[in-house]
């Protein structure tokens, strides 16, 4: 396990996609505080760091896509074949991935929440604000916040495992998160707070895309992701086992 782990580890780095997904989370995380802070009147500018400190959860986005690209990426190029041939236990190999882009996602969110908190503390200072480093609910956006991307990454390895196709995939994922959660949402009424997004908004203290709350608190929307990226791993390493490679 520790060689198959290194392997994807060594993947990770080597692969460009994943040094492009993370530059641009950074810029989104970025350009997301500078628009809300900038548009904040004076007056308003003590309760504005929590929202610009949301985006640190909103870039779980780019872990999902990671964790996509990571298995359906290797179907696209063929090279799972070799993969599976160097280790012919196929449920070790999403096991591998599961646990390196989940490592990815916490090293999105982290770099991510340094971004946020330099930028936030900077256009607050231009302001004539100030940031309290000392409050509780900002290092639980914080907090939540990295924890959300760590999820979306293993996650995104079982979407990837379960639509091999990399395009296919993607827009599943992007469509549900963008369009369809929403919809969803609307017609389970008071049950839709138990969606993916909507659970990961509740972990990250922080409105979801349609700007609803995630209507969980703070630890139920951590079990609820959770409970989505085991049972996600669970249907990829037993389909992935059933399957035919090609």
């Amino acid at each position: 396990m520790n060689k198959l782990i290194g392997n994807e580890f060594l993947k990770l780095r080597t692969v460009r996609s994943g040094w492009m997904l993370l530059a641009a989370a950074q810029v989104m995380v970025i350009a997301g505080i500078s628009g809300a802070v900038a548009r904040v009147p004076t007056a308003q500018l003590s309760g504005v760091a929590v929202k610009g400190l949301g985006h640190i959860g909103l870039i779980s986005l780019f872990t999902l896509v990671l964790g996509i690209v990571a298995v359906a990426g290797e179907y696209r190029h063929r090279t799972i074949i070799d993969t599976f041939l160097s280790e012919p236990r196929r449920g070790r190999v999403i096991a591998a991935k599961t646990a390196v882009y989940f490592v990815a996602g916490l090293g999105f969110g982290i770099l991510s929440a340094a971004t946020a908190i330099i930028t936030t503390t900077i256009w607050l200072a231009a302001r004539g604000g100030s940031f309290d480093l000392g409050s509780t609910e900002i290092w639980r956006t914080v907090l939540g916040g990295i924890a959300w991307n760590a999820m979306f990454g293993a996650i995104g390895v079982g979407v990837g495992a379960l639509i091999r196709n990399l395009t296919g995939a993607i827009v599943a994922a992007l469509a549900w998160i963008a369009l369809l959660e929403g919809i969803a949402g609307q017609l389970l009424g008071g049950a839709g707070r138990w969606l993916p997004y909507r659970s990961g908004a509740a972990l990250a203290n922080t409105p979801s895309m349609d700007g609803a709350g995630g209507g969980l608190s703070q630890w139920q929307g951590g079990l609820v992701l959770a409970a989505y990226a085991v049972l996600f791993i669970v249907l990829a390493v037993s389909v992935t086992i059933l399957r035919d490679v090609t």
